[in-house]
């Protein structure tokens, strides 16, 4: 992917560093409570309750926890998708069926990841969602939102760009990661919300 210049990866590098070190001082309860609140939060959203299929991930360590809402969406008969990752950082996506269709899956020597067990639908599985969940450290007031850094959510976005696919981008974040300013490059596609244990924020 194209850069602007060599100034915006350690602005990036160090915001990220910055909230994720926020993020671990987090206690388990700190993260159950809000998983709970951005469930209800998400839940409540139009795009949200009408959707079909929501392509989602499932949390892991101190980021804002999905499992709650994974389960009420599939409570109401929501087509689920996870992620697995690929060995070019691209995502393969499997159908979520409860915590028993999951898989800990370690990538090298990075955290385990939690991964759809059953069988892989491809990669452009996520342009059937109405919904895409993207995961990330930061957003700002104009939806541009800052990941984890490996690239796959680029290749989602650009996935869903190429097949002309129109879903809601939410990504899910602690309120403090709403900032004024995340580092931006050409690639860079803003979402349409954010949600955080204390609101709803939409950018368009």
């Amino acid at each position: 992917m194209p850069h602007t210049g060599p100034t915006d990866e350690p602005d990036k590098r160090t915001l990220r560093r910055e909230n994720l070190a926020v993020r671990n001082r987090l206690t388990a309860d700190d993260v159950r409570e809000a998983g709970g609140a951005l469930a209800a939060r998400a839940l409540g959203m139009p795009e949200v309750a009408g959707a079909r299929a929501v392509a989602a991930y499932v949390s892991v360590g101190a980021e804002p926890g999905t499992l709650a809402l994974l389960d009420a969406l599939r409570a109401r008969g929501v087509r689920v998708l996870l992620p697995a990752l690929l060995p070019d950082n691209d995502l393969d996506w499997g159908e979520y069926t409860g915590t028993d269709s999951l898989a800990r899956v370690r990538h090298g020597g990075r955290m385990e990841l939690f991964e759809p067990a059953g069988a892989r639908l491809g990669p452009d599985a996520v342009t059937e969602a109405d919904v895409v969940l993207l995961p990330g450290v930061a957003v700002d007031g104009r939806g541009l939102r800052l990941g984890r850094g490996g690239g796959s959510y680029d290749r989602v976005l650009a996935r869903l760009e190429r097949s002309d696919a129109r879903p809601a981008l939410l990504v899910l974040l602690y309120d403090r990661e709403v900032v004024a300013h995340v580092p931006a490059e050409p690639h860079d596609r803003p979402v349409d919300a954010v949600v955080t244990p204390s609101g709803v924020r939409r950018f368009r």
